[in-house]
């Protein structure tokens, strides 16, 4: 049984004249003519062709898909497996760049009007907006997260700058503080909790000490949130909650 070049188009969703091209070129040659001229497919053609089809779908120009599928030494199931591994390659590709343009898209939400560069520049690999959903779940539509987005969505690439800055230190004086041993309870400890939550309060919303709390407990609850503070040391995310309580108790007394 053959197909005619009207029902292989149809049947692939390329035009016969696609088709007709294939054939003057000889990379899809059909295996069969009637009386009159007219191509004919065979089951073999239509193979052939999907793989063509899927070498377009990978990039490659015709001249290329001609000489791995004429390669004598190539069988069928190795051009599958090839075009397997090809196809899953690509496939990895498409979801990071969706990923991508998923937090870009994110972003734009949050007001975080940056470039890639910019953004590259400032936050390296953290993703603010990775971290969104879990905030919105748990704050979405109170007053702090309404002000948040609001300042958020005035900042230039020179507030960015500021504000990371500031947080990078505050980091640093907090792994500072782990590594020295010193008690998360302590005066210098609790001093630093204090400095992370004027700094919250500074760029983000009015952050009173039971908002501060919560969020302390954030960070060992969510391991996302987790994993990004004890990358700057093993065990940060821990100290940082409790420096937090203990501040939240020398404030409210």
């Amino acid at each position: 049984m053959s197909l005619s070049v009207g029902q292989v188009s149809g049947l692939a969703g390329i035009t016969v004249r696609t088709l007709h091209h294939y054939d003057e070129i000889g990379l899809l040659i059909p295996g069969e003519r009637t009386s009159a001229g007219y191509r004919r497919y065979t089951d073999g053609d239509l193979i052939r062709l999907q793989q063509i089809l899927l070498y377009r779908e990978l990039g490659f120009p015709l001249d290329e898909i001609a000489v791995i599928l004429d390669d004598p030494h190539v069988d069928e199931l190795t051009q599958l497996r090839r075009q397997h591994e090809l196809l899953t390659r690509k496939s990895e590709r498409l979801r990071e760049v969706i990923a991508a343009v998923e937090r870009a898209m994110q972003a734009r939400s949050l007001g975080i009007a940056l470039t890639p560069q910019e953004r590259l520049e400032l936050f390296g690999d953290f993703q603010p907006e990775d971290h969104e959903a879990e905030v919105e779940r748990r704050w979405g539509g109170t007053e702090a997260y309404t002000q948040s987005r609001r300042r958020v969505a005035s900042y230039t690439k020179a507030d960015w700058a500021e504000l990371t800055a500031e947080a990078a230190a505050l980091t640093e004086a907090l792994v500072a503080a782990l590594k020295g041993g010193l008690p998360p309870d302590g005066a210098e400890a609790m001093d630093l909790a204090e400095r992370h939550r004027l700094h919250i309060s500074r760029w983000f919303y009015t952050c009173d000490h039971e908002h501060h709390r919560c969020l302390g407990e954030l960070y060992v609850s969510d391991p996302r949130f987790t994993a990004t503070h004890d990358a700057h040391a093993p065990g940060l995310a821990r100290y940082v909650r409790s420096a937090i309580v203990a501040n939240g108790f020398r404030g409210g007394r």
